[in-house]
């Protein structure tokens, strides 16, 4: 048996050992990884959900309402058993799953990269009209839209932080954090594009005045990376660091303005 014919056997196993869903009318959505757990939580709480294994980590925003939720690994067998109307996803799926889904006729809803506001609030309008909920997007954008005019009042003089998480990656222009530090009244001091390492010895020479910290909160985070060094907590202890939670940052969503209202102060 060829492993086509062999993969085809399998999968129509599943479907048959799978006992079809209750037709309670409700539509079925998959979620394939973190970052999509978030907007269907949010946007569709009614519908029949089933998230990725990520759902309930340390780095989810909506962790709480995660709970208790149906789980399935990201994969082609658990869609064939879940049978969803649609699939929402950042990055989860592979090349196989995708062809497959849409061989099947089911809708599959993108979260786009977002390296500005302007495409954080693009994408949460585009992913809720694209989903049915245009009402429940134009309600997340207005509130982001309020945080960040907040937010803009509040931030001080402009003043430059280097952002660093806990295994010492830092975020340059033309990143989301890049624009978070800016509408939050910070200047990057990151002056490379993109991410890039920072080495324990440049930070112990020539440390900045102050920091903005993330992914400090996950369990077991680079407990030795250059974010936990001595010249770190000692601008954590005197009040030069704004701490923003992973899960602020871990998807492009409408709460990256809380992260702005953290860094604004």
């Amino acid at each position: 048996m060829t492993r086509a014919a062999a993969l085809a056997t399998a999968l129509a196993a599943v479907a048959c050992a799978e006992a079809p869903a209750p037709d309670d009318g409700r539509l079925r959505v998959m979620s394939l990884d973190g970052c999509a757990d978030q907007y269907v939580l949010a946007m569709l709480p009614d519908a029949e959900l089933a998230l990725s294994p990520r759902a309930d980590d340390a780095d989810s925003y909506f962790a709480e309402a995660a709970r208790g939720r149906r789980r399935v690994r990201p994969g082609l067998e658990a869609a064939v058993g879940f049978q969803p109307d649609v699939v929402v996803r950042q990055w989860g799926g592979d090349a196989r799953l995708l062809a497959a889904l849409e061989r099947r006729g089911v809708k599959v809803v993108e979260i786009g990269d977002a390296s500005s506001l302007g495409d954080v609030r693009a994408n949460v309008v585009r992913v809720a009209d694209e989903i049915g909920r245009p009402e429940v997007g134009a309600r997340l954008a207005a509130g982001m839209d309020a945080r960040l005019a907040g937010a803009a009042r509040r931030a001080g003089p402009p003043e430059p932080a280097l952002y660093l998480t806990a295994s010492g990656w830092t975020s340059g222009p033309g990143t989301l954090v890049d624009a978070v530090m800016t509408a939050g009244g910070l200047v990057n001091a990151a002056e490379a594009p993109g991410f890039g390492a920072v080495g324990l010895e440049a930070l112990a020479l020539n440390p900045p005045d102050r920091f903005v910290l993330s992914f400090f909160d996950r369990p077991g985070s680079d407990r030795h990376g250059v974010g936990r060094h001595e010249v770190v907590r000692r601008a954590v202890s005197v009040g030069e660091a704004k701490v923003i939670p992973a899960a602020l940052l871990s998807c492009p969503a409408w709460y990256t303005a809380e992260a702005v209202e953290i860094v604004a102060g």
